[in-house]
């Protein structure tokens, strides 16, 4: 038997897995009170549905993640509280949040996601951490095929530059 061959949840965290769990709880304890936020700013019923249900997948995270930590002997990061529930047509419309604004905000945050979860699933030790990582990073990839049909539905996708097509003179 190797070294750290037994069961995975028996094994200490090595550091790097401690910060990326710990900053990945973080950045989601930030992000759901960001999502309260603007989810009493949003207008479209669909929307509204789309965050209520990223905003539930992400309270699940926190809560495994908040075990994970407390089973290791970790402190927990900081946490901010819930915000409360508003009706969007209260905010004044300088101040509110537009909806095209809300889901590519969402929408870059889940990229960012991706990319958090690819980084602690790369620098882990534990195969029970990368796991959960793993699933992590598949909600997030499952919710961003999600937003990005949203976005197209109601036109708020904001793509680069697109490649003009070729005349067909150019191709002879």
């Amino acid at each position: 038997m190797g070294i750290l061959s037994g069961n995975p949840s028996k094994e200490p965290l090595h550091v790097g897995e401690i910060t990326g769990i710990w900053a990945y709880l973080l950045s989601t304890n930030g992000l759901l009170r960001l999502y309260e936020t603007l989810n009493n700013h949003a207008g479209d019923d669909d929307l509204k549905r789309e965050l209520q249900d990223l905003h539930k997948t992400m309270e699940e995270e926190t809560v495994k993640l908040t075990q994970l930590l407390k089973e290791n002997g970790i402190p927990l990061p900081p946490e901010t509280p819930e915000r409360p529930v508003a009706d969007a047509e209260t905010i004044p419309p300088g101040a509110r949040v537009l909806d095209p604004e809300i889901a590519n905000t969402v929408s870059m945050n889940l990229g960012q996601g991706l990319v958090s979860c690819s980084m602690v699933m790369g620098q882990c030790v534990r195969e029970d951490v990368a796991m959960l990582f793993g699933q992590f990073h598949a909600s997030k990839a499952l919710a961003g095929a999600k937003w990005l049909r949203l976005m197209k539905e109601k036109a708020w996708l904001i793509t680069p530059p697109l490649q003009p097509q070729l005349s067909t003179a150019k191709k002879a």
